[in-house]
């Protein structure tokens, strides 16, 4: 049976290390302070920026909120994250997903310093990642790969599969994990059959989005397993039940090392996202002034 790799007891330990540094420079009169732009008001993202805060506060960030109309033009919205850009007092910025269907996310995520980009959605950041100069990556991809190294695992020459290629998480993860010098194997829709592939790996991600994806059957014996994905699936009383893309009791079986969903990606995710806020402030008290 499968040991359960605990991601809300390594979160708290990021989170607990977090909160020291931001207190080291609260000591110092610089205050790490990370800025949200929502385009958009809806009570579900009022409610995720609200907890947001909340976590922010806890570690001693201070958290500021901009929200904008949901009609909000490209510009209007790309003038906001160049005002961020250059305020000195903002060490961090963030923009809210999903945007209003007539703004280009990719290109304003692309408009956000790449020193002050906390979720390491730069194209630049992810750049860095390629060329072995990782400043700041991807919230889920990093969480996704201390989850893997909590194992004691040797990573380098690991038979890793990541199945899903998406830009936030897959594609992110296998870089990471290329960087390690795992050797990687990225799977897609595209995919002729994605069991040979896992079937052989030491360790598998999956970040698809698609219940019970990943059966027994997909993976080998002693196998680590983390699983990303986060679907929300209706039971037969009408109640909806968080799960992953893993068929976790099945799978759990047979692997070494399994997430769980919830209580694996997400809270790391969290606290890799405080971690990044503390590293973009500790770049950029050290960038010289001229160059805003």
């Amino acid at each position: 049976m499968a040991s359960i790799i605990d991601g809300a007891a390594l979160a708290n330990q990021i989170r607990e290390q977090v909160r020291a540094g931001v207190a080291r420079f609260a000591a110092q009169g610089r205050a790490v302070h990370l800025t949200a732009i929502l385009v958009g008001s809806t009570p579900a993202g009022e409610l995720y920026a609200q907890r947001q805060k909340e976590t922010c506060a806890a570690v001693g960030i201070d958290y500021e909120l901009l929200t904008l109309p949901a009609d909000a033009t490209f510009d209007e919205v790309a003038n906001t994250i160049e005002r961020l850009n250059k305020d000195l007092s903002v060490t961090g910025i963030m923009l809210h997903l999903p945007l209003p269907a007539h703004l280009d996310a990719t290109e304003l995520q692309h408009r956000i310093d790449q020193v002050k980009d906390v979720e390491g959605v730069n194209p630049a950041n992810i750049g860095y990642v390629v060329y072995g100069h990782t400043l700041i990556a991807p919230c889920t991809a990093l969480a996704a790969v201390e989850l893997i190294k909590s194992t004691g695992v040797t990573l380098r020459g690991a038979e890793t599969v990541i199945v899903g290629a998406s830009e936030i998480a897959g594609k992110p993860i296998a870089l990471l994990l290329a960087e390690e010098m795992a050797t990687v194997t990225l799977c897609h829709i595209a995919t002729r059959d994605v069991a040979a592939h896992t079937r052989r790996a030491d360790i598998v991600v999956v970040a698809v989005g698609k219940p019970n994806l990943i059966t027994a059957d997909h993976v080998r014996e002693g196998a680590i397993v983390i699983d990303v994905g986060i679907n929300r699936v209706k039971q037969p009383d009408g109640t909806r039940k968080t799960v992953g893309d893993v068929d976790f009791d099945a799978v759990a079986k047979r692997a070494a090392h399994i997430t769980p969903v919830p209580g694996g990606v997400g809270p790391m995710t969290v606290a890799i996202l405080l971690r990044n806020t503390l590293r973009s402030a500790e770049l950029i008290f050290a960038r010289p002034k001229d160059l805003y």
